[in-house]
């Protein structure tokens, strides 16, 4: 006597948009999925006090190992401003006919060694924080951003320095110095932005990291750090293209503002023109753009 064997017919699995609808009706979503730029700006807003505390533990922890410490925040631009001093003050004579060159020269190094930081920082945002960035799920933005308030933070603790010396070289205390404030505000927005740029970059290519400290050094010789822009655009036999561009690069444009704020014998006629427009469209650009850049690679961050 056969036996006839009844196997079920097999199965059809179900498609992939009847799996969409099914994780949809459940409130699933794909993990890791980059939320709407809306949503990704609420998201970072509502890790605000992480980002903060990350950037003052990251500050705290910096010179931890270093016998001074936290003087340290201090000494580094100020040994960086004796050393430019020397060279391109004494050696090169670029501190003839500039009034108060020693304020003009650390003024310009605190500054731009701001920027320097920010960026160097972001750089390493993203690839110097991998097990960050694959054990938590938060807004990758946040990194970026925090080590560009680190760096903030340090200059804020080195403006005291700074104050210091403009005293001691007769620089008298002015209404004018409450502009430093703005200034800090656009410069902050203009290195937060371009930190989220090269924190992508770098995130994809860390060889980013390595490169970038030539790329900077040859932007510090063009932005006046040492020397005075103004002094060179009166020159007869300076192209007007390139004094546009020394005068409309932006680490300068925020240079010249703070030593407008700070020093009384930096008068605007030694500003270029329009330069606060200059300096509100430069951290516009970088901020806005850097952030809608780093955005768009959200989901990538941490993978591979």
């Amino acid at each position: 006597m056969s036996q006839v064997l009844h196997t079920p017919p097999p199965t059809q699995a179900p498609a992939d948009d009847d799996l969409a609808a099914l994780a949809a009706r459940h409130g699933l979503t794909v993990s890791g999925a980059r939320p709407s730029l809306p949503e990704y700006v609420r998201q970072l807003w509502a890790r605000r006090h992480f980002i903060s505390a990350f950037a003052t533990a990251k500050l705290t922890a910096q010179y931890s190992q270093a016998k001074l410490g936290q003087v340290w925040q201090v000494m580094t631009p100020l040994l960086n401003a004796a050393v430019y001093y020397f060279i391109f003050g004494v050696l090169l004579g670029t501190k003839h006919n500039v009034p108060d060159y020693v304020p003009f020269l650390v003024t310009g190094v605190f500054i731009w060694t701001f920027t320097q930081s920010s960026i160097m920082a972001g750089t390493r945002a993203i690839s110097g924080n991998l097990g960050l960035v694959r054990a938590l799920h938060f807004p990758r933005a946040a990194l970026p951003i925090s080590f560009a308030l680190q760096q903030l933070q340090q200059l804020l603790f080195s403006m005291a320095a700074l104050v210091v010396i403009l005293l001691c070289f007769g620089v008298p205390v002015a209404a004018s110095w409450v502009l430093a404030l703005p200034a800090l505000v656009l410069q902050f927005t203009f290195n937060a932005g371009v930190s989220m740029i090269v924190a992508r970059m770098g995130a994809k290519t860390p060889d980013i990291a390595q490169l970038m400290p030539f790329v900077l050094r040859t932007w510090m010789y063009v932005s006046g750090v040492m020397w005075s822009i103004d002094k060179l655009a009166k020159k007869d036999d300076l192209p007007h293209l390139v004094t546009v561009l020394l005068e409309l690069n932006p680490a300068a444009v925020y240079i010249d503002l703070m030593r407008f704020a700070l020093i009384d014998s930096f008068h605007a006629r030694s500003l270029p023109p329009h330069v606060w427009a200059a300096a509100t469209g430069w951290a516009l650009l970088a901020g806005i753009g850097g952030f809608i850049y780093f955005w768009k690679a959200e989901e990538t961050y941490g993978r591979g």
